[in-house]
């Protein structure tokens, strides 16, 4: 019958009671996937993409935060922190000495001697940076790039 298609205000009230704090959670966590940490709020970001993972970078006192925004199928930290780390010492022109976090936000502490140098880039712009150069370290294995950076538009 017709009345059985009816959907009553009562079951209207269900439906959102229950469907309402799923939906809003779910656009709460959709809508922080790329924001930066309390201790970064204020501070601008540079969006810097190095070899292939796009950041947004803050610096903030001896701290760094590179915020991945682009998609990467199943992440590591490994891979991921070294172009962080890359992409937080060209933003602060500082030594990243230590990371940690996970493949989307990477946090690293600066070592930047007796204050920091020149920074490298300008905060605010966009920049893509490419390797243009490798070399290991006969000493400890370590191995090190040199990166040719360009300011782009987004």
């Amino acid at each position: 019958s017709a009345n059985s298609l009816l959907i009553t205000r009562r079951e209207i009230w269900l439906m959102t009671r229950f469907t309402r704090p799923v939906f809003l959670t779910a656009v709460t966590m959709v809508l922080g996937c790329n924001a930066p940490g309390p201790h970064f709020r204020s501070t601008p970001a540079t969006r810097l993409t190095v070899e292939g993972s796009t950041f947004d970078v803050r610096v903030h006192g001896r701290l760094a935060e590179a915020v991945r925004i682009n998609p990467r199928y199943a992440p590591r930290l490994g891979p991921v922190a070294g172009e962080a780390a890359q992409a937080m010492r060209f933003v602060s022109g500082c030594h990243v000495t230590e990371v940690r976090g996970d493949a989307a936000q990477v946090t690293g502490l600066l070592d930047c001697g007796n204050g920091p140098p020149p920074a490298v880039l300008i905060l605010g712009l966009n920049y893509e940076c490419f390797a243009v150069d490798r070399y290991t370290s006969a000493a400890d294995n370590t191995t090190f790039a040199e990166y040719d950076c360009e300011a782009v538009p987004y």
